[in-house]
């Protein structure tokens, strides 16, 4: 089981692309259980959540403080083609509010 996650997070970091994680988190990936976080900064993280069942991606903007953390914005069924756009755009510092985020296509 540990090997099938270890592949499920690699492929995640392959269809997010080398060059954006560098532009997210300057490289830094924290494996989380079904997927992977990248560090912003300020309290800010890209949580990436691979769901098995409907072969797609939950792409959440996290926001810590005080051992608390919140969900500043999230979009549910994204597939492989957009979880990079998806991923970069959560991680701008002038990102959608909880409001704005669009849904999937």
């Amino acid at each position: 089981m540990t090997d099938h996650k270890f592949e499920m997070r690699k492929e995640i970091l392959r269809q997010i692309g080398a060059g954006t994680i560098l532009g997210i988190s300057g490289g830094r990936v924290q494996p989380i259980h079904d997927g992977i976080e990248l560090p912003v900064g300020s309290g800010y993280s890209v949580r990436v959540e691979y769901n098995e069942g409907a072969d797609d991606y939950t792409v959440s903007r996290m926001f810590r403080r005080g051992g608390k953390e919140w969900i500043k914005g999230q979009v549910e069924h994204v597939y492989c083609d957009e979880v990079s756009s998806m991923a970069y755009r959560a991680g701008m510092f002038r990102s959608w509010n909880e409001h704005e985020w669009p849904t999937a296509s």
